[in-house]
């Protein structure tokens, strides 16, 4: 009896524990898929009434029930997620994350200017630097980040997220995006529903910028554009063509570089699109 009444302790204390590392990828009551990997996407769905917080931040959740969260490239070894039902207490669950091997880019030939500015253009790189910071945290409550993403244009892949760049011999930031290798003037097309949050011809580092936020915190920047086709605060839709790719800012060659970003959390636009047709039809500027 004793044995049994120890037993029966045990089982009632771990009962109610949060889950560890290593827990199943399943919340009882939530929906979530995805993979808990780094600059990975994953997609949720909870019952009326339920609360839940993502690494400490309040998650947003559509009238039907729906959010959304993201890694950033270097996220920690683990994620914690916590969840309150209707009626009960909060549980946290914490799940391992997988870490990623990143490749090495090296790009020679670039101007000096573009890989150490001069003392004269750090005031605008700051000031670039706030207006897209400000755009990050626009949240436009749209539902966009619910469909299934297409690719903005088609082509080559010649840049990949996360791989850590080497700017003329000298090492800087890793490369956030994926770059599509397409000749100057190719249209871009929204590759989800959104609304534009950031439109900027001419900043210093990625040219001309566009910023469209999904809804929920998930957004795409376009970069190194040759027109912008939209403004600040215009909705577009799935496909509509809202730019013009093109080599200005930082590039050595016409492409275009899309990223992604959950807030303030950098994720993998590659992930989200599906598979890159393998004979990709050479894309013609537009007249």
């Amino acid at each position: 009896m004793r044995r049994y009444r120890r037993l029966l302790a045990v089982l009632i204390l771990i009962a109610g524990l949060p889950a560890r590392a290593g827990a199943p990828a399943t919340v009882p009551g939530v929906e979530l898929r995805g993979e808990w990997e780094q600059g990975a996407v994953l997609f949720g769905h909870a019952p009326a009434g339920t609360k839940l917080w993502f690494n400490g931040r309040a998650l947003k959740q559509t009238p039907a029930g729906d959010f959304v969260l993201g890694l950033d490239r270097d996220a920690p070894a683990e994620a914690e997620l916590k969840v309150q039902l209707a009626g009960e207490a909060a549980r946290t669950y914490r799940y391992p994350v997988a870490k990623r091997e990143y490749a090495i880019q090296r790009i020679d030939g670039l101007p000096p200017k573009m890989v150490t500015p001069p003392p004269e253009v750090l005031a605008r790189i700051k000031d670039d630097q706030r207006q897209v910071a400000a755009a990050r945290q626009r949240d436009s409550g749209g539902l966009g980040f619910l469909q299934p993403f297409e690719w903005p244009c088609t082509g080559r892949i010649s840049g990949v997220f996360g791989s850590q760049r080497i700017l003329n011999g000298e090492p800087k930031q890793p490369h956030y995006g994926v770059d599509v290798a397409v000749p100057t003037g190719t249209e871009v097309r929204a590759p989800a529903d959104g609304t534009v949050v950031l439109a900027h011809p001419d900043m210093y580092f990625t040219g001309g910028t566009l910023i469209v936020d999904h809804g929920y915190g998930l957004q795409s920047a376009f970069l190194h554009l040759s027109k912008l086709l939209v403004e600040d605060g215009q909705r577009v839709r799935q496909g509509e063509v809202i730019a013009l790719s093109g080599m200005t800012g930082r590039a050595t060659g016409p492409h275009l570089d899309w990223r992604m970003n959950w807030y303030d959390a950098r994720i993998d636009a590659q992930k989200l699109a599906p598979a890159m047709p393998v004979s990709a039809p050479v894309p013609q500027p537009a007249p």
